[in-house]
């Protein structure tokens, strides 16, 4: 354990979010996601699984440690519901809230199904949380702390 450190962030969860550059993705999917064929064409090639647990309490940990860019207009994106790409399901509602405590006036911007698997694998790594609703796909662009 580590001080001050959320306990959800594993040691290979910090490794990734810390080899991160800025401008890189943190892909974080659920438990439906093709997430091991998507890790394989990440910059890292890493996916970490993270089971048992919600979506909402695994962004909420990253997001104490993961600057979001601030340069980048679209710095937080999301799965569309296909037929439906204006609509929230409630785990997109609840990582909303998340990053709006985290990161105020922020709004996930949303990208068709295929169009987020390609920008999946132009991603840094693959979390994969035990969530299994569907559209619990997200992308973060990370940002760069200040001095």
């Amino acid at each position: 354990m580590l001080k001050s450190i959320h306990p959800i962030l594993s040691p290979d969860l910090l490794w990734v979010l810390a080899s991160m550059g800025h401008g890189d993705d943190l892909v974080l999917v659920d438990a439906n996601h093709p997430a091991a064929a998507i890790a394989r064409s990440t910059a890292s090639g890493r996916l970490v699984t993270l089971p048992g647990l919600r979506m909402a309490e695994v962004a909420a940990a990253i997001l104490t440690v993961l600057p979001i860019d601030d340069f980048e207009p679209a710095p937080v994106r999301r799965m569309e519901v296909i037929g439906a790409p204006e609509e929230l399901p409630p785990v997109q509602r609840e990582v909303q809230a998340e990053l709006a405590r985290a990161v105020p006036g922020l709004e996930m911007r949303g990208l068709e199904r295929f169009a987020f698997y390609d920008a999946a694998r132009a991603g840094f790594a693959v979390v994969q949380v035990g969530d299994a609703r569907p559209y619990g796909c997200f992308l973060l662009r990370k940002g760069i702390v200040a001095a």
